[in-house]
């Protein structure tokens, strides 16, 4: 029993000997550890505090820039500023001497029209004195006393008047007699205004732009072998001559120009131009000239709002679109046409869908009059009777400049539209020209005359308005000249209608407030 309370005692002195051995190692190394974590401590904050001391330097440097830099900003605009207010002061100066000139000028004026207002109260004063003796001396020589001598020139006064008042009566008869042609006027006239048309005018010739001198002997090519093949292929021929960086295109034809022109062009593109790439570019643009002529008819027909034509009669209408009368296109022409007949027709009573569509059909025969023998009238009426085209429709095609009777309304409405979209200003070159020669010569007839200063034609040519100098020409005089104005108009021009005479006489008076 005792050696096993011996044996207790002795292991748990031995587990008490053992635990404060692993306590005072732990404690050892614990401190070590405390030790190095402390000198890691310091470490780490000598680094901070150094960092934090640079980048307080930089920051202080980055602070001095900042301030220098904002500073030269600031004298930079103040010295822009300065110079700003420098040059606005000079403005202002210069103002300054420019008004004390022109104030200068004025009193000039003022004082050169004083000694005039002097000078004509005087030579007024002196012609009321020679009117004074003018009177007595022709009271004298006339046995006549002034209220006598108003008296005659009253009755002569009198009868110009009864005459003025005949010729009067009998214009108002005349223009009562017209009557009946006001509401036909009347409906051109707003057909007119509510048809809006173009008109661009057209020539013989095209022009490709190269885009160097050298192309040209590229299309010239060896011996002139791409040269022949291109005109030879489109029928057209090309001018090659000085002109920089051009080649023109001439023809008669104006499908062709194009299609030689649209052929030139891709050549010019691709850059290969030999005879069998010619060949090739000439079939693709036949090809697009095709497809562009079918779309160029449709777009017509749409326009004029005309439907149900034949396939074929529309491609011949695209064929309009190359083909030009005096300067107007044709296919332009047709479309303005349909669309006044329709506008007459609507005024009338009349079927509109007919009369725009003999309005569009009218000229088509000259689609193929270059290819065909005949006139385009003729080539018409055989496209529409070939195409089924209603007998109305035939005859205001076959009507439409005479050549036959008009058979209905629609007949004489295509006539009369095509008279107005061919005859008016603008149209057509020859008519232009005839049209801008009768305005100059009615200007030039009206500045003729004594103490006019300028004229206007205006109202295509259908009145004139006349300043005068009023100076010259008093309220009185203004009377008989609008009458020898209207004279000589009659006596040397040839007009339509009726030419309306406006004399204008203005007199202004102009004073300063200073």
């Amino acid at each position: 029993m005792n050696y096993v309370i011996i044996a207790v005692v002795a292991a748990l002195v031995a587990f008490i000997a053992a635990w404060m051995l692993s306590t005072l190692h732990h404690k050892k190394v614990s401190d070590s550890k405390i030790g190095s974590a402390e000198e890691r401590a310091r470490k780490i904050i000598d680094e901070a505090l150094k960092n934090a001391e640079e980048t307080k330097r930089e920051k202080l440097l980055e602070a001095k820039e900042e301030a220098l830099k904002t500073r030269n900003e600031l004298e930079k605009e103040v010295k822009d500023r300065r110079n700003e207010v420098q040059r606005s002061e000079r403005r202002i100066q210069q103002k300054e001497e420019n008004v004390e000139k022109r104030s200068e000028a004025i009193e000039r004026k003022e004082q050169s029209l004083n000694a005039r207002e002097e000078a004509l109260s005087k030579k007024s004063e002196e012609v009321a004195k020679l009117n004074e003796q003018r009177i007595q001396e022709l009271e004298k020589i006339s046995g006549l006393t002034s209220e006598q001598a108003k008296e005659y020139l009253l009755k002569i006064v009198e009868d110009d008047v009864k005459h003025e008042s005949a010729v009067m009566i009998k214009n108002m008869e005349a223009e009562a007699k017209e009557e009946a042609d006001k509401r036909a006027k009347e409906i051109v006239v707003n057909a007119i205004q509510r048809c809006a048309a173009d008109h661009v005018s057209e020539t013989t010739i095209s022009v490709v732009q190269l885009p160097n001198d050298e192309m040209k002997g590229r299309i010239i090519g060896r011996e002139g072998r791409n040269i022949r093949t291109l005109e030879t292929m489109t029928g057209v021929d090309l001018i090659i001559d000085d002109t920089p960086e051009a080649v023109v295109i001439s023809g008669f034809d104006p499908i062709r120009r194009e299609v030689a022109r649209i052929a030139l062009e891709k050549l010019i593109v691709d850059g290969r131009i030999h005879p069998a790439r010619i060949e090739e570019m000439v079939e693709k643009a036949q090809k697009e000239v095709a497809a562009k002529i079918k779309e160029e008819g449709e777009n017509a027909a749409i326009e004029a709002g005309v439907h149900g034509l034949h396939p074929e009669v529309i491609k011949i209408l695209g064929r309009m679109k190359f083909r030009t009368s005096y300067g107007q296109n044709c296919l332009k022409h047709s479309v303005e046409v349909a669309q006044l007949c329709g506008l007459l027709a609507s005024e009338l009573g009349l079927d509109v869908r007919v009369a725009k569509r003999a309005g569009l059909l009218h000229d088509i025969g000259k689609a193929v009059d270059h290819e065909l023998e005949g006139s385009h009238i003729q080539l018409g009426v055989d496209i529409c009777k070939k195409y089924k085209e209603s007998q109305i429709v035939i005859n205001a095609v076959e009507a439409h400049h005479g050549d036959v009777e008009p058979q209905s309304l629609i007949a004489v409405l295509v006539q009369a539209a095509d008279t107005i979209s061919s005859a008016r200003p603008g149209a057509r070159r020859e008519t232009l020209e005839t049209y801008t020669s009768r305005l100059k010569e009615l200007e030039d007839i009206t500045n003729s005359f004594k103490g006019v200063d300028h004229s206007f034609a205006i109202q295509a040519g259908r009145e004139v308005r006349v300043m005068v100098v009023p100076e010259q020409v008093s309220d009185a005089d203004m009377v008989l000249m609008a009458r020898d104005i209207a004279k000589k108009i009659e006596d040397e021009m040839e007009y339509p209608g009726q030419i309306k005479v406006n004399i204008i006489r203005e007199s202004r008076a102009t004073e300063y407030a200073k």
